[in-house]
């Protein structure tokens, strides 16, 4: 009927310095892009494609890292990591939901640039108003069957043995090293998820940069080859640093998932990126663009 979160019991006498930091993090990360979303509601100056983005990107994140952090925060507070089957199911949802739409919007946020680095007479027409509500309803939307149907696959599976989870939250590895019988079917549908909105995302956003970076190199002015990779650089290592601890985790064979390292690697996509994204890329470039 439930699970137990083991977290980070393994360094009890850690736990108060953990809880302040986590706390600290969390407070950042709502505090940052709580300020990023309100300059660009409030100036008519970051109206455009690209702030708007930023906008949803920002409050896509804001609720990605409340689906781990106030839970997490909870079970180091109180000692203790007791989860429902119910609760971790839909904590699984959510997560997968918000770390899929996250992906499709990184990579619409490179189709923008490449639109308008690369087209930039066509940029007002083909990134219309009515285009970005399109894409950013798409992006929210299109996560919302698959990881419905993936974590229903999950949870219909038979849990035997051990009930303890050694992670800070419900994530599909760990959840399956529990599951009893034959679980290839599920490790299959798994791969194939993540290859749909990770790696293909992955890829169009890389082939989008090529065409970019192309297009900035034939620029005759220094300035302008500056201006263009000022706008494009922080994005490419947000895609780095997130792209790259997903393909880790979900796309790892299967002996390697999930040993001392995988909580690590976890902490780094849940919690530090979505800390650091509003300093190394939205929050400088409003800042920027508003002064």
């Amino acid at each position: 009927m439930e699970f137990v979160l083991l977290g980070f019991s393994d360094i009890p006498n850690l736990h108060w310095m953990l809880f302040s930091i986590f706390l600290l993090m969390y407070l950042t990360i709502l505090m940052c892009n709580g300020i990023i979303i309100l300059l660009i509601k409030i100036d008519p100056a970051l109206q455009t494609p690209m702030y708007f983005f930023l906008s949803n990107f920002s409050l896509l994140e804001i609720c990605y890292v409340t689906i781990i952090i106030p839970r997490m925060l909870m079970d180091i507070w109180t000692q203790k990591g007791n989860i429902s089957l119910f609760a971790c199911a839909t904590q699984m949802c959510f997560f997968l939901m918000l770390g899929g739409t996250e992906c499709l919007l990184l990579t619409v946020m490179a189709y923008d640039r490449y639109v308008a680095i690369c087209k930039p007479l066509q940029y007002p027409l083909v990134m219309n108003h009515k285009v970005c509500i399109q894409l950013i309803i798409a992006s929210w939307i299109i996560t919302i069957p698959v990881v419905i149907g993936e974590t229903c696959q999950i949870f219909l599976l038979p849990f035997c043995g051990t009930n303890t989870i050694n992670h800070f939250f419900c994530d599909i590895p760990p959840i399956l090293k529990l599951a009893c019988g034959n679980i290839f079917v599920n490790e299959i549908t798994v791969h194939v998820v993540a290859v749909v909105f990770i790696t293909v995302p992955f890829l169009l956003i890389v082939v989008s940069y090529g065409k970019i970076i192309s297009n900035i190199l034939k620029l005759s002015s220094a300035r302008g080859k500056a201006k263009a990779f000022s706008t494009c650089s922080s994005h490419l290592i947000v895609v780095i640093l997130f792209f790259g601890a997903g393909t880790i985790t979900y796309l790892q064979p299967k002996p390697h998932q999930f040993q001392r390292m995988g909580k690590l690697i976890s902490l780094f996509y849940t919690i530090l990126i979505p800390t650091l994204n509003p300093i190394i890329y939205t929050l400088r470039d409003i800042l920027s663009k508003h002064n």
